[in-house]
């Protein structure tokens, strides 16, 4: 018979993650765009990662009625931000250094 897992995770106070990713992702420097034709429809976009620690919780569920695990983390995740011409960065992007 197959077991069924259900696997979740969450960040402790991700508003605050989010907001101090996006403030580590800004740079003091504008690299720009250079002089390089960008084809029509297509927007230029810079990127930049950060690697924060985070903690949370990750929970897994049981299928079988078996009491549900939860156990808190701290962990190193690699964050990824874009940048429009005139925006601000915006966190898009993250993966777990695990």
């Amino acid at each position: 018979m197959k077991k069924h897992l259900h696997i979740s995770a969450s960040f402790d106070e991700p508003d605050f993650v989010q907001n101090l990713v996006e403030r580590l992702a800004y740079r003091r420097y504008e690299l720009g765009y250079s002089k390089q034709q960008i084809p029509r429809g297509l927007k230029a976009l810079e990127t930049s990662s950060t690697e924060a620690y985070v903690s949370g919780t990750l929970a897994i569920d049981f299928s079988d009625g078996q009491a549900p695990i939860n156990m808190p983390f701290i962990t190193g995740f690699l964050f990824t931000c874009i940048k429009g011409k005139t925006d601000p960065y915006q966190l898009i992007w993250s993966c777990s250094m695990n």
